[in-house]
């Protein structure tokens, strides 16, 4: 059987990380691997994810730094990259197997759900999947997944301090485009809640707009933790 290993970057994550690995230790016993990159976490994120993986790694703080540093610590024929405050859907191992028997190169990614109840939510996630479906981009609240070999070949996470996971998808998309799962990861809608919908979501689609007009991830970046003291 493939192996599948799950690169989980975290930062500060001690109210969120017990909640994604403990879902995911039925993997570990079907043969598949948990890695938890841990960033110069400065709470007890470190000490709580260790019991509930395979290996906790220790990498600067960035998601590209942490997720690269997973996947040359991974041993899997597949490679999942999720983020610390989301949750895998219940029938992911079952489809990521499938996909790790393939011969062939592939990536791809889940579909995503907010863990909000309020409508405006529903519209949120359901334009994230399908700007997602019809642009061959993904975001990191989508569980990219990747074979390792094509990983490799495409050079990995860019290391710029934003916009990882829309450059790798772009990286990729230049051998194919992404396979879409329509199940759906869980993901916080922590974003929108701390600082309002509206806002959240302008301030996203100006930083992508200026990501693709080539301004400096740096520069963006600080834009970014301007409005935001939660890891992005």
């Amino acid at each position: 059987m493939s192996s599948i290993s799950i690169v989980i970057p975290a930062r500060n994550e001690a109210p969120n990380i017990a909640a994604t690995l403990v879902p995911l230790q039925v993997w570990r016993e079907h043969g598949h691997e948990i890695i938890v990159v841990d960033g110069d976490s400065v709470d007890t994120t470190a000490a709580l994810a260790e019991p509930l993986c395979d290996r906790l790694v220790r990498a600067a703080p960035g998601r590209a730094t942490q997720m690269n540093a997973g996947a040359a610590a991974a041993s899997g024929d597949l490679i999942v990259f999720l983020h610390a405050d989301c949750v895998l859907p219940s029938d992911a191992e079952a489809k990521l197997s499938a996909l790790a028997c393939r011969d062939r190169d592939h990536w791809g990614r889940f579909d995503v759900r907010l863990d909000a109840r309020a409508p405006v939510y529903r519209l949120i996630e359901t334009s994230m999947n399908w700007r997602s479906r019809l642009t061959g981009i993904a975001t990191g609240d989508q569980a990219i997944f990747v074979s390792r070999m094509l990983f490799e070949s495409s050079g990995g996470y860019p290391y710029i301090a934003l916009m990882e996971d829309i450059a790798l998808s772009a990286r990729l998309r230049r051998y194919m485009r992404p396979i879409c799962l329509t199940t759906c990861v869980k993901t916080s809608a922590r974003r929108w809640q701390r600082h309002g919908v509206v806002v959240t979501v302008l301030k996203m689609w100006c930083l992508r707009a200026a990501f693709f007009c080539g301004v400096s991830p740096d520069r963006l970046h600080a834009i970014y933790e301007l409005r935001d003291t939660v890891e992005p």
